[in-house]
């Protein structure tokens, strides 16, 4: 017959009338979902629809939520490790400028926090701006001075830094409280 093999797959554009208003209902079946439960993403979208009956797509659901305006915005998820909002003192900040020719100048502090299967746990960490290694360490269940004060005093106890060494940190209350003491 010389027709391409596509013409037996080809659907043609015009849709019934059952289908578009099938593609209503479900549109705003998801609109009540995600009106009941404002935090779900499409995944979950798709499980309800599932459970109210619908024999749907996830691709079909994320494309009419998509194209509706639906989904809703991942928040970040994260521990706040720097607590700025305190009344100790302020220091200023004397590394910006300054050029590092040397080891045990300038130390830089940080804490982060690793996620266990049970918790989090913190980590405070002292580098050495010259060489990049870390110099200090300390890993505790407990955000407080403690932890930065173990993470210093090891790092004391390693380089034995002369006068004029600077200690640097982000000057949340964990670092600022043994300082100002």
């Amino acid at each position: 017959m010389r027709i391409a093999r596509s013409t037996f797959y080809y659907e043609p554009e015009e849709k019934s009338l059952y289908e578009l208003k099938v593609k209503a209902d479900l549109k705003g079946e998801i609109e009540k979902i995600c009106l009941e439960f404002p935090g779900y993403g499409y995944r979950r979208v798709t499980k309800e629809l599932k459970r109210r009956g619908w024999m749907v797509n996830h691709k079909r659901v994320l494309k009419i939520m998509r194209k509706n305006d639906l989904l809703c915005r991942q928040r970040k998820r994260g521990v706040r490790t720097t607590n700025s909002d305190h009344s100790h003192p302020v220091f200023p900040d004397l590394i910006k400028d300054l050029v590092i020719k040397g080891i045990n100048q300038a130390w830089v502090a940080d804490i982060i926090y690793i996620r266990i299967l049970t918790a989090f746990v913190y980590l405070a960490v002292i580098l050495d701006l010259h060489s990049r290694k870390v110099i200090g360490y300390s890993l505790s269940k407990d955000i407080d001075t403690g932890l930065t004060l173990t993470a210093l005093r090891m790092a004391i106890k390693r380089r034995k830094p002369s006068p004029g060494c600077i200690h640097h940190s982000d000057q949340g209350v964990q670092s600022t409280l043994h300082l100002s003491q």
